[in-house]
């Protein structure tokens, strides 16, 4: 399945036929389903679509079934290989399917639909399809397969009555021998349990015991001669059973060929009523194929949103479009967003893929020209794997479709030139259209580049259309209106949702200049000088352009008009309602909590180096040499020693600044008079081997 498919979700579409077929062989087709080119090919396609959806309507379902294994049965039979009744049994149903389909067609023709003839190319091999029904029954060979067979099965149920009454008869004989009143089959044998005390008082042979072992099943001598000759009985019939197997099978092989066809054929009707069922589960209707480089669609829809919602597309492009002589190759869709656009190319392109593969489209009414082939490029197709960004992507699609795009060829791009500079993505926009229209292919695009939008004014063969908006509402229309240019109304729809006024003046300044005040409610003022509808980041390029096609300059230019009027923000030159903010309402978010720059501050009181604090429970005085640390333990120096305690046990007894001035040297309290000594010493010169011991005690 290859992209474009994929980009125009005929991958769903193929998902949604599959579950319309019965056979595996009819699934695999709509699968390997592509382009057809053959204009004989594609005709006769579409007429059986439009039968079969006539025979569904008139006639009813088919009577389709899957007849998976059927042709690895008949490989078999051919072979040599007896078949089971089971299997024998599959070969009679897949021939019963045949003759109900063979009359379902049968009343087509009395509709007269020619898809309905297909039915003189089914032979239901009724001969063959009795015989099994016959001598087949219930997964086994019928007691009436044969007379032999039938006489062989009698014999062998009178042998086993016998059996069972010479057994009977020795137990009513012997009841004070036995352990119960009924005989049993063990082994094949029939058996009389007898109690182990009694087991010489009966004459016959020991088959079996019990698991305590105080009964033993024991064949009389009555019966094993009878037993011998159901053995024989039994070689008999298994012998008649496998003669008449092989016999079955034999016939099977002989037509092989008559069943592989009539197999094929169930598998071709499946696709083809698969067909007819797809376009009755989105109500399609056969669209007409035109020689002339043209597509018209009448309310159309795309047959995978939902017809209740779906607002019907009008569309028309290519020779003899829109009731004028002018061919018209290209048309650039421009409108908000989640406005439609992408879904009207996506539906155009579907129709005509979908038309060019035999099936019917979702539509009223439909014209389409055959296409060489429909090339796509719509999402972004950012892929990290192979390191292409959003315009990568779009770049090495674009390039792909330009070297395989020709006049008969149906482009269509989504938001052409986007995913880059804007001024620099405009330019390039123009630059694909230019390679398009030249190679003479229909193509759909969307952009949002106003540049764009005047370029395809000025350009013969290519038209601007637009996808209508209700500003009141904020609702998309989804109706597309060709001969005319859309607007974006992202200052408008950013407004009605609550973009307070003066973020957009700012962006007005930014996008269309400081003549932008003009618009209403947006400020007013005066600045450099601006083109009506072209921000000022693409003028120069669009004024390049028309200079190097020699067509004038904008009339409002010339006049001197150079604001952007307000109906360029708001409908009619008023604002929505008056429901601008002045300022943007800031909402409440909960706060970070920070850890404190003082150490030891969330575990109580702050002690500093130098406080003298009083430990508790023995209530020592001693003076901090070290302030507490993340755990809140702290260092506390006590007359003897050093010790770490726990921040709960000490109390503030007198703090340093009331005991030492500011700049006091606590190492005089702190450390040793050696440590002291050596780093005096140290701060001087460099001693070799010397180690400052710092007390570790805790």
């Amino acid at each position: 399945m290859n992209k474009t498919e994929i980009s125009l979700e005929f991958d769903k579409i193929k998902m949604q036929w599959a579950d319309c077929a019965l056979t595996e062989a009819a699934r695999k087709a709509i699968q390997d389903t592509h382009l057809i080119l053959s204009e004989t090919e594609l005709a006769a396609r579409l007429r059986e679509t439009t039968e079969s959806r006539q025979m569904l309507e008139k006639c009813g379902t088919p009577p389709l079934v899957s007849l998976e294994g059927t042709e690895e049965l008949l490989s078999a039979a051919e072979k040599g290989q007896c078949l089971t009744p089971r299997e024998l049994e599959k070969i009679a149903a897949a021939l019963v399917a045949v003759e109900r389909l063979k009359s379902y067609l049968d009343r087509g023709k009395s509709c007269r639909i020619p898809l309905a003839y297909y039915e003189e190319n089914l032979d239901p091999l009724e001969e063959l399809r009795e015989q099994l029904r016959y001598q087949i029954w219930n997964e086994q060979v019928s007691d009436n397969a044969s007379k032999l067979l039938k006489s062989l099965r009698g014999d062998i149920l009178r042998a086993e009555d016998k059996m069972r009454e010479k057994a009977e008869a020795v137990m009513r004989a012997n009841k004070d021998c036995m352990s119960d009143h009924f005989s049993t089959v063990r082994n094949g044998h029939v058996c009389i349990p007898v109690k182990k005390e009694y087991k010489f008082r009966i004459s016959g042979i020991l088959i079996d015991k019990s698991s305590t072992g105080s009964t033993l099943f024991i064949e009389p001598s009555a019966s094993a001669k009878y037993y011998e000759e159901l053995q024989e009985l039994r070689m008999d019939e298994e012998n008649e059973v496998r003669r008449i197997l092989y016999e079955l099978t034999a016939l099977v092989a002989e037509n092989g060929e008559i069943m592989a066809q009539n197999i094929r054929m169930m598998e071709k009707l499946d696709f083809i009523f698969s067909r007819g069922k797809l376009s009755e589960r989105y109500q399609g209707t056969e669209p007409k194929m035109v020689e002339e480089r043209r597509i018209y669609l009448r309310n159309a829809r795309h047959p995978l949103m939902d017809r209740e919602i779906c607002v019907p597309l009008q569309f028309s492009l290519g020779q003899g479009g829109m009731n004028c002589s002018e061919t018209i190759n290209g048309i650039v869709i421009t409108g908000p967003n989640t406005g439609g656009k992408t879904v009207a190319i996506k539906t155009v392109a579907l129709s005509c893929l979908m038309a060019q593969c035999g099936l019917h489209v979702a539509c009223e009414e439909a014209e389409i020209c055959m296409n060489r082939n429909i090339l796509c490029d719509i999402g972004d197709g950012q892929n990290i794997s192979e390191n292409l960004s959003t315009f990568s992507a779009h770049i090495v699609n674009v390039l792909d479709i330009l070297k395989r795009v020709t006049a008969e060829s149906l482009v269509v791009m989504d938001e052409l030139g986007s995913g880059t500079d804007p001024a620099e993505g405009m330019g390039i926009a123009i630059a694909i259209l230019e390679e398009l229209k030249k190679s003479g292919a229909l193509f759909l695009v969307t952009t949002h580049y106003p540049e764009v939008k005047t370029y395809a004014e000025q350009e013969e063969g290519i038209v601007n259309a637009r996808m209508t908006f209700d500003r009141e509402n904020l609702k998309p229309l989804y109706q597309m209106v060709i001969g005319e240019a859309g607007e974006s109304c992202a200052f408008y729809i950013a407004g009605r949702l609550g973009m307070p006024a003066y973020m957009l003046q700012r962006a007005a300044r930014e996008a269309y200049g400081e003549g932008s005040g003009a618009a209403p409610g947006l400020g007013g003022g005066s600045g450099r000088a601006v083109k009506s509808g072209i921000p000022a980041a693409g003028r120069n390029v669009a004024n390049s352009r028309s200079m190097m096609r020699g067509n004038e300059t904008e009339k409002n230019t010339a006049s001197g008009d150079t604001s952007v009027t307000g109906e360029q923000f708001w409908p009619n030159g008023e604002l929505p309602d008056g429901r601008l903010e002045e300022e943007l309402k800031k909402e409440t978010v909960p706060h970070i909590t920070k850890t404190s720059a003082k150490a030891g501050k969330k575990h109580g009181t702050a002690f500093r180096r130098g406080d003298s604090v009083m430990i508790y429970p023995d209530k020592k005085i001693g003076i901090v040499c070290e302030p507490a640390n993340d755990k809140g333990v702290l260092r506390v120096q006590l007359p003897d020693r050093k010790i770490w305690i726990n921040h709960k046990r000490v109390k503030l007894h007198v703090a340093a600044e009331e005991l030492y001035p500011e700049d006091y040297d606590f190492s005089i309290i702190f450390d040793t008079v050696e440590n002291r000594k050596l780093r005096h010493r140290m701060e001087r010169k460099h001693v070799e081997g010397a180690e400052i011991v710092v007390d570790s005690e805790i």
